[in-house]
């Protein structure tokens, strides 16, 4: 039997070889692969040699020759194929180990367009459908985590159809994901919505279940050409149980509401709404003891805290020592996420809970992208809602002062991340009151309230979308809250500017709508 070897990533290839010759296997191979194998004491036939046709065009074409793929797509049950490569002088092949140039690296490195195009692999790509194709015939391996059950399997006598076709599958996805990056590399950003668009998707982890522990789960990196892996699906475990498909949503709830403030900030998330938040030029321990101190402690138990500072030894001794001020015993949380972990931190959380997941994930300002969200039968594609500053334009009588206003930022960026219909209540940098998911938005204005209690006097509101009615205003003015803002918009402006004036509350219009389904 003959083999051809022709990788990017060397990983186990010279004992792949090493083991295929023991078995009596002939192996051809391609420069970079046959000079690795030389030197690791492994000859192999040169893939010219074999052809009689030296690489050309800078080595452009190597492999592309009947003498290779006639001898992967023949049928080893067709007699006319075995007399077709006898005719010819061409032998067959068993199995092909290939695996392609890291294209996204490449181009995420600052490639340019002439040395990107370079990087675009014709033969490999060719030789791995081939072979996938052929894959009744000829094994086809793409991955070096594959070469030892594959050399155990023919020391027996070979896979059997299910494992050939299982490797045959692995084989299309990998060239399926590479050409992904190539498109999109390709398409650039001009037209973030193609009439064909193709992801590459990577399995970064199992799940311990999914949204219910009868259903299974895992979290797949999105590959990109253009920028390396962020936030949440770049995450590091180091310490903890397994990760459920909840865990993450909220991880990923918390991390991005957090990366959006210039300002040191902490976040608590349950079922993916913030309970507590709190943001300012102050320690992370500090803001930590504000948010939970000045938000929903009950909710908070049990939830996700996200920092977009490193975790150091005061925010981890917080995380142990801060009471709950529901009763005095310690906080539980599921994970803690910030963007990085300071060593003696790091040991003294690990001290809190075996359980506790403690993850880093990078928090810097999210880039833009897309967002996804499967339907039955499709899937719903959007470019993720960039926040951006607004305008803050006031249209009551009375302007807010910069304290409501620096609150009223705060709070109107802790809305865009609510569940819709949201409100906000935000007093001295710390989210003191939020209503989410209400199918009428003066409802969420009473769940603020209601959470908020005395801390709604002197609070500042905002509401991701316009108030239909002045009722929502009505509400919060009864409850003390002293400024609001929203987008502005509805039919009936003047009815809420006049409740706005008759409550002495400043309010200000944004022109923008941050809906969150």
């Amino acid at each position: 039997m003959r083999a051809i070897l022709s990788v990017y990533d060397k990983t186990g290839a010279a004992e792949l070889a090493r083991g295929l010759r023991e078995l009596g296997w002939e192996l051809c191979s391609t420069g970079g692969t046959q000079r690795a194998l030389a030197a690791a004491g492994v000859p192999a036939t040169g893939v010219a040699d074999l052809t009689g046709s030296p690489e050309i065009l800078g080595g452009r074409v190597k492999s592309l020759h009947p003498r290779v793929y006639g001898g992967l797509l023949a049928r080893g049950d067709r007699e006319d194929d075995a007399a077709e490569l006898a005719e010819h002088g061409i032998e067959p092949f068993g199995l092909v180990a290939c695996n392609l140039y890291p294209f996204a690296d490449t181009v995420r490195g600052g490639a340019s367009p002439a040395e990107a195009l370079e990087e675009i692999d014709i033969g490999g790509p060719s030789m791995i459908r081939a072979a996938a194709k052929n894959h009744p015939w000829v094994i086809p391996i793409v991955d070096p985590a594959d070469y030892g059950g594959v050399l155990e399997a023919l020391r027996a006598g070979g896979p059997d159809a299910a494992r050939r076709r299982e490797l045959a599958a692995k084989a299309f996805a990998h060239v399926a994901h590479y050409d992904a990056a190539v498109a999109e590399y390709l398409r650039g950003g001009d037209d973030p919505l193609p009439g064909r668009l193709t992801l590459g998707l990577t399995r970064a982890a199992t799940l311990r279940y999914g949204e219910n522990p009868h259903q299974r789960g895992a979290l797949y990196a999105l590959g990109s050409a253009l920028a390396p892996p962020e936030g949440v699906g770049a995450f590091e475990q180091h310490h903890g149980k397994a990760l459920s498909y909840v865990n993450l949503l909220d991880a990923d709830a918390a991390l991005n509401l957090v990366a959006e403030s210039a300002q040191p900030a902490v976040a608590i998330v349950k079922h993916a709404n913030p309970c507590c938040f709190a943001a300012g030029d102050a320690p992370i321990a500090e803001l930590y003891g504000r948010a939970l101190a000045g938000g929903d402690a009950v909710s908070a138990y049990g939830g996700i805290v996200a920092a977009n500072r490193p975790l150091d030894l005061a925010f981890a001794s917080a995380l142990r020592e801060v009471p709950s001020p529901l009763d005095g015993g310690r906080m539980f949380f599921e994970i803690v996420i910030a963007p990085g972990c300071e060593a003696d931190g790091l040991e003294r959380l690990r001290g809190k809970s075996r359980d506790l997941r403690i993850l880093t994930a990078p928090a810097g300002a999210p880039r833009p992208r897309l967002e996804f969200r499967s339907l039955r039968g499709g899937m719903l594609v959007q470019e993720a809602d960039p926040g951006g500053e607004p305008r803050f334009e006031a249209v009551s009588e009375r302007p807010p002062t910069e304290a409501e206003l620096a609150d009223l930022r705060l709070a109107w960026l802790v809305a865009r991340h609510v569940k819709s219909n949201a409100i906000a209540l935000v007093r001295g940098g710390v989210l003191v009151g939020m209503g989410a998911g209400q199918p009428n938005r003066v409802e969420s204005a009473r769940l603020a309230v209601r959470g908020a209690g005395e801390r709604a006097a002197g609070a500042a509101l905002a509401s991701d979308a316009f108030f239909p009615f002045p009722d929502s205003l009505d509400v919060a003015g009864a409850a003390g809250v002293t400024a609001a803002a929203h987008p502005g918009g509805s039919i009936r402006d003047a009815d809420s500017i006049a409740a706005a004036n008759a409550l002495g509350m400043a309010l200000v219009v944004t022109g923008a709508r941050h809906f969150r389904h």
